[in-house]
């Protein structure tokens, strides 16, 4: 098939997010508002648990330049089943990294010609992360977006105004282009990275640094407005650089990202200033209260086996205690 043919197709799409957490759930409202018919899947008996709709409060960040407030109820149609021929044009895969494979293997046998989005974090080589998905497939992304669910049950979250999309090859294939036409339909701005795999394994560090740095402040919430928690947690991070290094990672394609490494008091300063005063800045830090949550320590021990293996010290984030 033609990429214009495809590319007209896939301007409406049928879209499964797997699972209603926060990532799924924001995202799952832009694109359903963009005119794409958009489904959650979610563990048999959580249906009747969550209910039909979920209520919002979060920062659209995609027109104004600090970010707009909404609150809001959105419809979320739940399904407990997922087969080969249900006909989906898009499966969105964002769980944390230590659920990925589980995850992966659940979806292999019921993906049917859908392509698979997989939008968060990882830290093996991208296609074993996520084997026995089919290679071709696949199209990896990460989102902007954060918050977490209140005790009220309401999503207090935040989106940024573009994602990040990998390219595979020297030119986008044909899924790929769907997947970032379907972004920019929904009002977002569409990075292209060349280098996925080394910048998806800098993010990874660099959230083991503030993950580490959440456990000895307490969360990372109470990280906002504090600059010299923040430059501690990007010191860790640049401790671990060598274990990029070492994987084959060639930092000179990320100068942009390597910023807050190269000068985190200046950086940090900087970010302390806008989590405390800046409403979409301070959203991404201050829902995530338990610095002991499963894929915070995941992230970190993760980072230290692998520092281990290949034998980098990392004595920052091995005190993380």
């Amino acid at each position: 098939m033609e990429t214009g043919s495809i590319l007209a197709k896939e301007q409406h799409m049928r879209i499964l997010m797997f699972g209603r957490g926060v990532i799924a759930t924001i995202y799952g409202r832009v694109l359903h508002a963009a005119g794409h018919d958009v489904e959650f899947y979610v563990r048999p008996g959580r249906a009747a648990e969550y209910g039909d709709a979920v209520q919002l409060d979060w920062i659209d960040g995609r027109r104004k330049p600090v970010g707009r407030r909404v609150r809001e109820s959105f419809r979320t149609p739940l399904r407990e089943s997922i087969d080969a021929g249900d006909g989906f044009d898009v499966i969105v895969l964002s769980v944390g990294h230590h659920r990925l494979a589980e995850a992966a293997r659940f979806l292999a046998p019921r993906v049917g010609t859908a392509t698979i989005l997989v939008f968060g974090n990882l830290w093996q080589e991208p296609l074993a992360a996520v084997a026995p998905l089919p290679a071709d497939q696949l199209v990896f992304g990460f989102p902007q977006a954060g918050g977490g669910f209140r005790q009220d049950g309401v999503l207090s979250g935040a989106l940024l105004p573009s994602v990040i999309i990998g390219m595979t090859a020297a030119s986008l294939t044909q899924r790929e282009q769907a997947v970032i036409m379907a972004f920019r339909h929904a009002g977002l701005a569409v990075r292209q990275e060349e280098d996925m795999r080394g910048w998806l394994w800098l993010h990874f560090i660099a959230d083991a640094g503030m993950f580490a740095q959440a456990m000895r402040s307490g969360s990372l919430a109470k990280m906002i407005g504090d600059p010299r928690a923040l430059r501690e947690a990007f010191v860790t991070t640049r401790e671990l650089l060598p274990v990029l290094e070492a994987r084959g990672v060639d930092l000179r394609r990320h100068r942009a990202a390597m910023l807050p490494y190269r000068r985190p008091r200046l950086v940090a300063a900087v970010f302390g200033w806008a989590s405390m005063l800046i409403p979409i800045a301070r959203r991404s830090l201050e829902a995530h209260t338990d610095p002991h949550a499963a894929e915070a320590v995941a992230v970190i021990d993760d980072t230290l086996r692998e520092a281990h293996r290949l034998g980098i010290p990392a004595p920052r984030l091995l005190s993380r205690r």
